[in-house]
């Protein structure tokens, strides 16, 4: 089997499973309860919050669990939302976001917030200058991710930071669930960055744990409210083993990350100039973009056609967002790149992690060979 499709999932790392599976069944008090059982689960919690802290070179207390990217885009936007909104109603994103923001933003226009959606270039990058113009007296918050999920463009994240040091006022989010090991990230006192969404199972973690860095001193509403847990910020009872898991899968992804990007890069390399050389095919991943992201389209072959095809084959890939794939909608990131509906709607994604080589890659664009034989015809 060859898995490609690691944008929408990966494969949980065996030694990040272990541990969950002897957290589970060794520490099994809640973190709020004051008995034994309970301070060793909270001190477990506490122990996986200050991994999490270091590595990302930040404070223990910026850190805060959530369930994965969803909880914490909508926390970032709906929380800045409610905190702030008697400052300002004003929210700025762009239009090649994660749904997690773009419906979040969409609950916020309902609600009589006024939303500014920035355009991308060709390439799915937005401008620095753009994003200046749109700011007025009454933003409160500027929303923009990283990597971008469906074509793998890197936004200019330390330029805007750079920009919005002359808006202090103004929170800047940072949708990060695709950077983790695959382009840097600077959190922290040097950093402009106020909020930034992480999700575990997109680095070898468990499903349904992330976390939240929440720059000290910025305020945010709770969107769960209850007993008070993550310091008031997000109640309900923690989950420690996903914690402990997670601390280690991000441990594990960023030992050596700079040599497992180079390989990757290498493999999206590979790909592209050979993708590139067949005459019914786009290509729209850009070469300096993120080092695992490769979204091309074979012109008159529908996505879920050559998802399933390779199914077959017994190689994985997805049409642009896992996502959006089930329920038939089309890739906001293509059509706000101006990529003709029809193209777009042929269009597929490899997504690569650390653990696929150029072997694989390889035997992919054998079987590709083959398909395209077969499918090249048909207009």
């Amino acid at each position: 089997m060859i898995y490609f499709d690691n944008s929408a999932t990966t494969r949980m790392d065996k030694n990040v499973l272990q541990t969950f599976e002897k957290v589970s069944q060794t520490i099994n008090g809640n973190p709020s309860s004051l008995h034994l059982l309970g301070n060793y689960a909270d001190g477990l919690l506490q122990q996986s919050r200050k991994q999490i802290a270091d590595l990302m070179h930040v404070l223990p207390e910026e850190i805060y669990f959530t369930s994965g990217g969803t909880e914490g885009d909508n926390w970032a936007i709906k929380g800045t939302a409610i905190e702030k909104r008697q400052f300002g109603k004003h929210v700025i994103t762009t239009a090649v976001e994660h749904p997690a923001v773009k419906e979040s933003v969409g609950q916020l226009k309902m609600l009589g917030f006024d939303v500014t959606i920035l355009p991308v270039d060709q390439s799915g990058r937005v401008s620095v200058s753009d994003l200046k113009e749109a700011l007025r007296s009454d933003t409160i918050l500027v929303s923009v991710m990283v990597v971008n999920n469906e074509v793998g463009s890197i936004q200019p994240i330390a330029e805007i930071g750079e920009m919005l040091k002359d808006y202090p006022t103004v929170h800047f989010h940072v949708d990060a669930v695709q950077a983790i090991g695959k382009v840097p990230l600077l959190l922290g006192k040097e950093s402009r960055v106020d909020l930034a969404t992480f999700s575990a199972h997109k680095f070898h973690g468990p499903k349904g744990m992330g976390f939240m860095y929440i720059k000290k001193g910025k305020k945010i509403a709770p969107l769960l409210n209850g007993g008070g847990q993550e310091s008031g910020k997000r109640s309900g009872t923690e989950n420690v083993a996903g914690a402990a898991s997670m601390a280690k899968a991000l441990r594990l992804v960023l030992e050596k990350s700079e040599e497992k990007q180079k390989n990757q890069r290498e493999i999206k390399k590979y790909l592209v100039q050979q993708l590139e050389g067949y005459k019914k095919v786009s290509v729209f991943s850009q070469t300096e973009g993120a080092p695992h992201i490769v979204c091309f389209a074979l012109k008159g072959i529908r996505g879920e056609v050559m998802v399933h095809a390779f199914e077959k084959k017994d190689i994985y890939i997805s049409t642009t967002s896992a996502c959006s794939s089930r329920s038939g909608v089309g890739s906001s990131t293509l059509e706000a790149m101006h990529v003709p509906e029809k193209l777009a709607t042929s269009a597929v994604r490899i997504s690569l992690t650390d653990t696929n080589d150029l072997a694989e890659a390889k035997l992919f664009m054998g079987e590709f060979d083959q398909l395209y034989q077969q499918f090249k015809d048909i207009k």
